[in-house]
């Protein structure tokens, strides 16, 4: 993966540099990274997908709305891959490949976290908007991320397989394609 470096990020950045909510305060930003993997990336893409598959084989759960079982999807296993290369390439002081099982919370956890994301998220949009002549947070970050990756030019097909005996059996798959 490559840094890629793009100016419509940089106003939404500079918001959400230091954004003080009260009781928190939000250090993030938009980052552009390519998705074409180093020789390192896939090595580590490559041990992460085996350490997954692992975990799911030796897992005890067999609960099928636990959140580690959505890694039994490949594409819920690639996009976490995704993040675990992009933190790395992020914060390369951390080693972001051995905690990725520490990612998961138990369901009551998770529907408070959401509820404190939510919340967060309102009074980031209030303030925003407060500073920008009443525009949408998330819209600006919609028109910001399209001007990065040109959304009404990429491709966008989903495979449903034929069979049973299909090797890419991800039944509605999304998969975009930037031309």
């Amino acid at each position: 993966m490559k840094f890629l470096e793009y100016t419509p990020f940089d106003s939404i950045n500079m918001f959400l540099d230091q954004l003080n909510l009260g009781d928190c305060t939000i250090r993030g930003n938009l980052e552009a990274f390519s998705c074409k993997h180093t020789a390192t990336d896939r090595r580590l893409s490559i041990s992460l997908e085996h350490e997954i598959l692992d975990y799911l084989g030796k897992s005890s759960d067999s609960d099928p709305s636990s959140p580690v079982e959505h890694l039994s999807s490949r594409s819920s296993r690639k996009t976490l891959i995704y993040l675990v290369l992009t933190l790395g390439h992020m914060y390369p002081d951390y080693d972001f490949s051995a905690v990725w099982a520490h990612l998961f919370f138990q369901e009551e956890e998770m529907e408070s976290f959401k509820q404190m994301i939510d919340t967060y998220l309102s009074d980031a949009s209030r303030q925003w908007a407060a500073t920008n002549e009443g525009s949408s947070l998330l819209d600006s970050m919609t028109k910001a991320i399209d001007e990065v990756i040109k959304i009404r030019e990429c491709d966008i097909y989903s495979y449903n397989p034929d069979s049973d005996g299909d090797p890419v059996q991800e039944k509605g798959a999304m998969y975009v394609q930037v031309n």
